[in-house]
């Protein structure tokens, strides 16, 4: 029987380590990043040993970060990244700059020398794209302002790399170095790195864009999608072969794409893709992961991994309030800043080889980052579940709270995308309308665009009594959350009777909810969207838009009047899906006979 290749065996450990430690990490709460790196501890040199070979594996792995800065270029039009130009480079170096130096002055007052110390704050400086790239798209925060800073930050930290990398060596003392030839040595490869990069730019304008529309005229989709690859593949490699950091040209190349034809395609081909080879980087993250350090000198390490982490956190906060960000944002901000890099890892490495400290420091080095990485993920879940809740309670006096007796005639609970067009139309028709909700950031933002909106939670008597629920025509509930909604609906159906409700339900449950509560002015939230929707799409398949019209309408008025029928047994699943079946088949037949009629007129006129 023949023996199983290596690469077979590796893959298989790989997979069955990550769909096994994954799931498991998310069913706990500490999301997918810890999952990859126990993984990674599991099977690696300090786990089962089941994998050995760690640095071959991390540098195929980082391949992961170089797609992820890639689909981040294509996100962004080079007219939107030269709009970032002084957030990158002045908040990026503030960063940067700031942390480097405090963090060397700690080291030289704990008696390390200062080349050690001037490195050593160089690489503990940078923070980990991977990671924090990743926990904002998770989070859905790239949009918001934190996100935009981080990423300004960290594109400078990648650009940061190549001067620190070319460094080491006029510290070190490397033997068989001629001084006299180093100045003449670096103009050359300036001018090389300046000559890639402008070839990068200027083939990307003019060759790139028609290679791909020639690739994609032969309508092949694996083709195209190794044709995507291959771009990644090829600059990552000139860039390597300059010395330059493989995901800044591929950042680059993808910023050349954004305005292209086949961006969404290049997106789409390469997205699973980057998720595979991320979590296989956090997988080789964590088994690099060196504890034999950690156990030799365990106090050290963690004086080291604290005192970085805590030195960072002050400079970036600060950094936070300096540029602006909400108060809300800072803390998550500031942790996935904090954290140690990927790049460390090969800034200590390139220390050590060129002599600038020995390899054991750069070992304790490396092992502090990384576990700065471990650690990362478990902070932020302790963040989200004990620091987050007291910062928001924290910031909600700085809200406009309601204090005053109310007298408009429309209370309206909840601001959000549903509840601004209600309130935009009051506005526009000069009716006063008494606005609530308990979502600092957004009443942060409605104040900013000129809307007077009261911080609060609706579900409590006092402060709909204060609104004036007494004496108003009538409560709109416009909140997202469906338990929320209802307990409104219960309060004001317990103390103000007379008070009209017009609520809005999310889903089928919902309204039935509402309609069993007595409120009778109920809009399911998407419905009346999608039957314009769905009389657009009529009107483009050829119906005329008078019976495009007519068949939402009986549509609408059977689905209104199926539901009222239903509402009784929305408790019994079964008989409730056996009436729904029904409703939708007599609806069918009605509507096919309608059309069978309206054709028969047609053929006798």
């Amino acid at each position: 029987m023949e023996h199983a290749p290596a690469w077979l065996i590796n893959s298989l450990i790989y997979l069955s380590a990550a769909v096994i430690a994954v799931p498991v990490s998310k069913a706990l709460g500490l999301g997918a990043i810890i999952g990859y790196l126990a993984a990674g501890i599991a099977i690696g040199p300090w786990g089962a040993g089941l994998v050995t070979n760690v640095e071959d594996i991390l540098h195929f792995a980082e391949f992961g970060v170089v797609l992820m800065l890639f689909l981040v270029g294509l996100e962004l039009e080079p007219k939107r990244l030269w709009s970032l130009r002084r957030s990158i480079f002045g908040w990026g170096a503030l960063q940067v700059l700031g942390c480097t130096a405090l963090l060397m002055l700690v080291a030289l007052a704990s008696g390390a020398s200062w080349r050690l110390s001037l490195v050593g704050a160089l690489g503990l400086a940078l923070s980990s794209t991977a990671i924090a790239l990743q926990v904002l798209e998770e989070r859905n925060l790239m949009p918001t302002q934190s996100g935009q800073a981080s990423f300004s930050i960290l594109l400078f930290q990648d650009v940061a790399a190549i001067p620190i990398l070319a460094l080491l060596p006029l510290l070190g003392g490397t033997p068989g170095t001629n001084p006299d030839l180093a100045p003449m040595e670096y103009a050359q490869a300036a001018i090389k790195i300046i000559a890639v990069i402008a070839g990068i730019v200027l083939g990307g304008r003019l060759l790139l864009r028609p290679l791909l529309r020639w690739i994609a005229r032969s309508r092949t989709p694996e083709i195209f999608t190794a044709a995507a690859l291959l771009l990644v593949v090829g600059i990552s490699r000139l860039m390597l072969q300059v010395g330059l950091s493989m995901a800044l040209g591929a950042f680059l190349a993808g910023v050349l794409l954004a305005e292209s034809e086949y961006r969404r395609e290049l997106e789409t081909d390469l997205e699973p893709f980057k998720g595979l080879l991320l979590g296989l980087f956090f997988i080789a993250v964590g088994m690099s992961i060196d504890f034999g350090v950690l156990l030799d000198a365990p106090l050290t390490m963690a004086a080291v991994v604290v005192g970085f982490l805590l030195v960072k956190a002050v400079v970036i906060f600060l950094l936070a309030r300096h540029i602006g960000l909400p108060f809300q944002e800072r803390p998550v901000f500031t942790l996935l800043l904090a954290q140690g890099g990927e790049f460390a890892f090969v800034v200590f490495q390139a220390a050590a080889g060129a002599h600038v400290f020995a390899d054991d420091k750069a070992s304790l080095l490396i092992g502090a980052v990384a576990v700065s990485m471990l650690l990362s993920p478990l902070l932020l879940v302790a963040l989200d579940r004990w620091l987050l809740p007291r910062y928001a309670a924290k910031a909600s006096p700085t809200m406009e709270v309601l204090s005053e007796q109310q007298h408009a005639p429309v209370i309206l609970a909840g601001f959000g995308r549903y509840g601004q067009i209600i309130g935009r139309v009051m506005l526009a028709e000069g009716i006063p309308a008494t606005v609530l909700d308990h979502d600092a950031d957004m009443v942060e933002a409605a104040r900013n665009l000129g809307y007077r909106v009261f911080y609060g939670d609706a579900t409590r008597l006092d402060l709909l009594r204060t609104a004036g629920a007494a004496t108003a025509q009538v409560l709109v509930i416009a909140v997202d959350d469906v338990a929320q909604c209802l307990a409104i609906v219960d309060l004001a159906k317990a103390h103000f009777p007379q008070l009209p409700i017009v609520a809005r339900a999310r889903d089928v449950t919902h309204w039935n909810q509402l309609r069993e509560r007595g409120v009778t002015l109920v809009e399911r939230e998407m419905f009346e969207s999608s039957l314009l929707s769905a009389r657009s799409v009529l009107e483009v398949l050829g119906h005329s838009p008078d019976a495009a019209r007519t068949s939402t309408l009986r549509f609408r008025q059977h689905n209104l009047e199926l539901f009222e029928k239903m509402r009784p047994l929305f408790k019994d699943r079964t008989k409730f899906i056996a009436a729904i079946k029904q409703g939708r088949q007599q609806l069918e037949e009605q509507m096919a006979q309608e059309r069978a009629e309206r054709d028969k007129q047609r053929t006798g006129d």
